[in-house]
This record gives C-alpha cells, sequence and structure tokens, in this order.
C-alpha cells in the first residue's frame, strides 16, 4: 500500500523552543517520518512572514527599489521593498506599511494586486513571503525607518529591472520571484 507523497507529513511528536532570541525563533522537533523513523533533532525557525511589493510609479513607470545593507550577507543588497508582517496586521496592510516606511510611497489596498505567495527556505524555515503589484504610485509620504535601516532608494526601467536579474545585481530570491511572476502576468508594465 502506496502513501499519497503530497498528504505525507511528519508528525511532531515533541517541540522545544531554543531560540537564541526573540528575533531569531528557532524550534528542534521531534518527528516521526511518514515510514516510522524517528528523527529527534531537526530544527526550523519560526520567523514571522513578511510581505513585499512590486511597486510601479505612476509618472516614469519606473519599478522602485531599495538598497540597504543586510548583516546576513554582510553587504548592501539590492531588492523590492518589504518587511515582517506586523503584529494585528494583514499581509496587505503590512505591505503598504513598509512601502511607505522604507520608500516614502503611501498607497491603498485598492492599488495593490496580490501576487501570490512564496517559500525561500521550506525544508528549515515555516516563513513565507506574500507579494503584491502596486501601480499608479507617487513618492507622496516621508520615509520612517526602523534603527537597523539606511535605505537608499532608486528607481529603474522595468527593462533595465530584468536585465539586473539576469546579469545578477538583483538576486534576493523573493524579489527575483515576485519581479518575475509579474513580469509574466503583466508583461504590459515591462514593454517600455
Amino acid at each position: 500500500m502506496s502513501t499519497d507523497k503530497n498528504e505525507a507529513v511528519w508528525e511532531i511528536l515533541e517541540e522545544t523552543d531554543v531560540s537564541p532570541s526573540p528575533w531569531f525563533p528557532i524550534k528542534k522537533h521531534k518527528v516521526k517520518l511518514p515510514d516510522h523513523t524517528i528523527v529527534d533533532d531537526y530544527y526550523i525557525t519560526t520567523m514571522a512572514d513578511a510581505a513585499m511589493v512590486v511597486p510601479f510609479l505612476k509618472d516614469t513607470g519606473h519599478i522602485v527599489l531599495v538598497n540597504q545593507y543586510k548583516h546576513g550577507q554582510r553587504k548592501h543588497i539590492l531588492e523590492l521593498p518589504a518587511g515582517f508582517v506586523q503584529a494585528g496586521k494583514t499581509p496587505i496592510q503590512s505591505a503598504i506599511a513598509e512601502l511607505r516606511e522604507e520608500t516614502g510611497i503611501s498607497a491603498i489596498e485598492d492599488q495593490l494586486i496580490p501576487l501570490g505567495v512564496i517559500s525561500n527556505i521550506p525544508t528549515k524555515a515555516t516563513h513565507k513571503t506574500y507579494g503584491y503589484l502596486a501601480t499608479g504610485l507617487t513618492f507622496n509620504a516621508i520615509q520612517d525607518l526602523d534603527i537597523t535601516e539606511d535605505i537608499e532608494v532608486l528607481t529603474k526601467p522595468p527593462q533595465e529591472v530584468i536585465r539586473m536579474i539576469m546579469e545578477g545585481e538583483l538576486w534576493v530570491g523573493d524579489s527575483v520571484s515576485f519581479v518575475m511572476k509579474a513580469y509574466l502576468l503583466y508583461p504590459e508594465l515591462f514593454s517600455t
């Protein structure tokens, strides 16, 4: 008798919080695999989900990007505006908040189109990123950065952003995924 691979999940027998800090949650699981094998030291991170926006400006049709230091990579990295889904907010509300905080662009829910959800590290993280496309935007607010943020806001023509992905200048997984998804679903935005 075979088990449907799409429905076979690992049974969590024990879960221990081994987080080094509230900023980096880690759980140690003791799990039973579908073949009944027991693994007693499987670690995952339960870091919060994120929300990201592919923002297009109204006047130029350019895409807004952010350049900021990312300590995990120990360098400045170019990506789309994004941040963790905030407590008490939905992913779309968090996307709007992060767009304003990081870029100085205030938007409303009607301007955002869902692009779906992705997972960058499904083996070791519960973290997901919710993506949105936003068009008709203008710089109409003031950046409100966190203490660890020093963000340079850039605008690039859509075809330039595609070139940057192809040449490895824009390489963060969720940013690449959502730009390319927008490119496939809304090619007219990239034709100029």
